[in-house]
């Protein structure tokens, strides 16, 4: 069972920069490769929107246009731990922020219903 937990959200003030981080607990024991693993956002009263994903096999990048070219997503060769670096924070970025992984790989990166292991979400929230 693969399970992921995310850390490292908070308030900041526009501008600034957090680091989140999700660890992926049963990736390595799982019978299910993991094709890809994302990050997503969800505001309140807004649908959940990609943020960006991490491709394992190509370790290949893409970033919703929102936030390309202000958030880098990163893995931990060592421990598979996913990062989501963000800087330059605008108050639009205030979301709760989940990281998830597909073992299936069929459909878009940034459509939710493609992802089967969700974490609980870190709260991230930016004033102006």
């Amino acid at each position: 069972q693969v399970q992921l937990l995310e850390s490292g959200g908070g308030s900041v003030q526009a501008g600034g920069s957090l680091r989140l981080s999700c660890v992926p607990y049963g990736i390595t024991s799982s019978i299910y490769h993991i094709y890809r693993m994302a990050w997503f956002r969800q505001a309140p009263g807004q649908e959940r929107e990609g943020v960006g994903v991490f491709y394992t096999g190509d370790r290949s990048t893409v970033y919703a246009d929102s936030v390309n070219g202000r958030f880098t997503i990163f893995q931990d060769n060592a421990n598979d731990t996913l990062y989501l670096q963000m800087n330059s924070l605008k108050s639009e970025d205030t979301a709760m922020y989940y990281c998830a992984a597909d073992s299936a790989y069929r459909g878009s990166w940034y459509d939710w219903n493609e992802y089967n292991y969700w974490g609980h979400g870190t709260q991230v929230t930016v004033s102006s």
